[in-house]
């Protein structure tokens, strides 16, 4: 009887590398979910843009897949199949939370970076009857009353409260947090002048800064802002100083770099678009596009930053 041809190692080995190479050329072959916080964040709007302008060019359809607030995009994500298909869009509470609270992920060894997405600074706003009119004159004036000024956050963790906590960690200063379920509330609260000063998104406060009921001070970023540029930085009087909001894609860690490479090369174009600019512009944010190694380090020098002042503070927050 003769025998039928029976492959050798080589072969073999060449078979399996042709056929992973054609199953991450054709990556995608089904719908992506995009896991993100609640619906109408500021997540949410952006994962909704991105996925209706980068699904045609992929092929497959993005969906948005919104799992409520804090960090259970990133759980759900750290514990899905490491295959491109489940992805999550998230801000620093991913890689900060660690810090506060122990987690069931690790911010760094259970994620895969895509691209930075979007960054905003927060804008530094106070109540118009605090007498100040600059970063200068606010230290100041609380370095006179120590303990006796509160500022609002929206959330443990979140980069207002990062913001706050940075500046009174530079400026050398005392006040008192006062944290609020959302940031509506907490706006409210500082309109209303129940609190004195917040460090809040650039978008929320604007139209109460052209009405007058608040008074905006600085940005949060190391350059003034394309959204407020007649804005000064608080950096131009705490030398150094930087807290800006930023988001970026992460999939499981152990996702192949093929694949990686695919998303980002989808991402990164329609994020630099002109008109894709625009439509963030006028939400708040400004758009980025960068490559995954740039995430990773801008993961690891915000932990690196903001653990120790989360560290030399003490602050911890409930399971």
């Amino acid at each position: 009887m003769k025998l039928g041809f029976v492959p050798g190692p080589l072969v073999i080995a060449g078979m399996l590398c042709g056929a992973g190479a054609a199953s991450a050329q054709a990556y995608p072959v089904k719908p992506i979910r995009m896991v993100v916080t609640g619906v109408g964040s500021g997540g949410d709007f952006a994962a909704r843009v991105i996925a209706q302008g980068v699904s045609p060019s992929l092929g497959q359809q993005i969906i948005v897949d919104n799992r409520g607030s804090g960090n259970i995009p990133a759980l759900v994500v750290s514990r899905a199949a490491p295959d491109g298909y489940t992805l999550c869009l998230s801000a620093a509470p991913l890689w900060i939370t660690p810090f506060l609270r122990k987690t069931p992920y690790d911010p760094v060894k259970d994620f895969a970076p895509v691209t930075l997405v979007i960054t905003s600074p927060n804008i530094l706003v106070v109540h118009p009857s605090l007498p100040v009119k600059s970063v200068k004159e606010l230290i100041a004036f609380i370095k006179a009353r120590p303990g006796q000024l509160n500022y609002a956050t929206s959330g443990i963790g979140g980069s207002g409260f990062l913001a706050a906590e940075l500046f009174k960690s530079m400026s050398g200063t005392n006040m008192v947090r006062v944290n609020y379920k959302g940031g509506g509330l907490a706006l409210t609260e500082l309109i209303t002048g129940q609190v004195q000063m917040m460090f809040a998104n650039a978008g929320a406060v604007a139209p109460h800064m052209k009405t007058g009921r608040l008074r905006a001070l600085a940005v949060t970023g190391l350059k003034p802002s394309a959204l407020l540029p007649e804005l000064p930085t608080v950096a131009a009087a705490l030398p150094g100083y930087e807290l800006v909001s930023v988001q970026g894609i992460f999939g499981p860690a152990g996702t192949p770099r093929t694949v990686i490479d695919r998303l980002n090369r989808e991402l990164v174009p329609f994020l630099q678009k002109p008109e894709t600019k625009q439509i963030f512009l006028k939400a708040g944010v400004e758009t980025i596009g960068s490559t995954p190694e740039e995430l990773a380090a801008r993961v690891k020098s915000e932990m690196d930053r903001l653990g120790k002042v989360i560290k030399a503070a003490g602050i911890k927050v409930e399971n």
